[in-house]
């Protein structure tokens, strides 16, 4: 369950970063946050990933999203 929250976690902080690269893109700055998001997006799914046995398959990710989401409510 652990690597689930890793999962969802880094999906939602790459979903975030695509936003704060468009905004820094247009405003003309350097997009640091964004930068920073994505490596942070990338470690979690990375971990989540490598610490679930045989991974994680497209189709494990709506299952994931919904156990995540499933364990809040509860």
């Amino acid at each position: 369950m652990g690597s689930d929250f890793f999962l969802v976690g880094g999906i939602v902080l790459a979903a975030l970063a695509v936003p704060a690269l468009l905004s820094a893109y247009s405003e003309g700055r350097a997009p640091r946050s964004a930068a920073l998001l994505f490596i942070a997006a990338g470690i979690c799914i990375v971990y989540a990933v490598m610490t679930t046995p045989g991974g994680y398959g497209v189709q494990d990710v709506p299952h994931a999203f919904a156990r995540v989401f499933a364990r809040f409510l509860n």
